[in-house]
């Protein structure tokens, strides 16, 4: 751990993500019941939390704008608000349009305005750079920490007292996310952030977009988290759907989403910790590696529960440990002034891929009856994602402060 880490910034802005990405990927337990409530078939849902895949990235870089501007707190507020609203009225709806509405658009919304690019953003902003890869792992970590607390609960609920009470209870406990965001409220007066570089401070925002742009490494990221997001989405949404295709029970996929929830609180913390003494690039080339690998063992291994729980404990210690080096070579290349802009443009990138895997995989399913040829897809783009992050370089790009 780095020497005088500052806590209570990285602690608030943990605990939103454990709310909000607890809500967020968790949702794949709701399928199948919402389904047999209102008959649209998986084709029609899938599109839904496709679209909500998508916006919720769209909804990164401008709530991140935002909280570049008017700070964090308020754009935390009012998504986890939108994210409340629109999870308590999900139940009731009986349209693919209502379910777009809710799930694609207010849900979504809401939950990306507490989430990585703000989070992260807002607390690198004001750490020392030495402490700065850590407190992304560790916020981060929150994240998963709330996948393994959400869906053993979300599926106990679901058990006990129908998926109707679980969505209403999920949208109540998103409602902690309020007073969760006054931490991270912009001050009046302060000590100034640390280590800005002087043309980070005079760069302003449209000209830094520009600069961004212009630069290869940023671009090699976006495509490297595009497949990240692809991989994410499609298990998130249709492992529950796998878990039954091979016969077994549904607690089979609270257990598999909690154990990878689990497993990514040490991937965070540990690919945090690492980012400070390695090259984050060699660390992004590994942990995608590593998923192709996982993923093509999984087609081979028979398809038992131990199968699900060995595969989500090796997939977990990756699921979302490429946040941290990501977001620590955008600041690394363009400074942290507009880290929340910025990283949160690679997270739309991120979630332009989850569209298509939360979406093709309901296609998939509904033409192909099983989820073999995604299984396929993933692991190329694994292995692709893995070599585009090897040219990326580590070091500040030249910055010309607007006249």
């Amino acid at each position: 751990m780095p020497a005088r880490f500052s806590w209570p910034l990285p602690l608030a802005a943990a605990a939103i993500l454990l709310i909000t990405m607890g809500a967020r990927q968790t949702i794949g337990l709701f399928i199948a019941p919402l389904d047999d409530a209102t008959g649209l078939g998986i084709v029609a849902i899938s599109l839904a939390l496709a679209i909500g895949q998508f916006m919720w990235g769209l909804a990164q870089p401008i709530f991140g704008m935002l909280a570049d501007r008017y700070g964090p707190g308020r754009m935390v507020a009012f998504g986890g608000l939108m994210l409340a609203a629109g999870t308590a009225a999900t139940p009731f709806v009986r349209s693919e349009w209502a379910l777009i509405a809710l799930l694609g658009f207010v849900t979504s919304f809401g939950a990306g305005a507490g989430s990585f690019s703000i989070l992260i953003g807002s607390v690198m902003s004001r750490i020392a750079p030495e402490s700065r890869s850590f407190a992304a792992g560790f916020i981060n970590a929150g994240g998963s920490l709330g996948q393994f607390v959400f869906a053993p609960a979300v599926q106990a609920t679901i058990v006990g007292f129908g998926w109707v009470n679980a969505m209403l209870a999920v949208a109540v406990s998103t409602l902690a996310t309020l007073p969760l965001a006054w931490p991270l409220r912009r001050r009046a007066a302060g000590p100034p952030a640390p280590a800005a570089a002087p043309t980070e401070a005079a760069i302003g925002m449209r000209e830094q977009l520009r600069v961004a742009a212009r630069e290869p490494s940023y671009w090699l990221l976006h495509l490297g988290f595009f497949t990240c997001g692809f991989h994410i989405a499609f298990l998130i949404t249709h492992l529950p759907g796998e878990v039954l295709l091979c016969g077994l029970s549904a607690s089979v996929s609270a257990n598999s989403l909690a154990i990878i929830g689990l497993a990514n609180v040490i991937g965070s913390l540990g690919v945090g910790w690492l980012g400070t003494r390695h090259r984050m690039k060699h660390l992004l080339f590994w942990l995608y590696l590593s998923r192709a690998i996982a993923v093509l063992l999984y087609l081979m291994a028979p398809k038992t529960e131990l199968t699900f729980y060995v595969f989500a404990g090796v997939l977990g210690l990756t699921w979302l440990a490429t946040v941290p080096p990501t977001a620590g070579l955008v600041g690394k290349l363009f400074g942290v002034r507009y880290l929340a802009t910025l990283f949160g443009l690679t997270l739309l990138s991120h979630q332009l891929g989850g569209f298509y895997g939360a979406w093709l995989g309901g296609l998939a399913v509904a033409n192909f009856g099983d989820y073999t040829w995604m299984w396929y897809a993933d692991a190329v783009l694994a292995t692709a994602a893995a070599l585009i992050n090897l040219p990326i370089r580590e070091a500040p790009v030249a910055r010309v402060a607007a006249a």
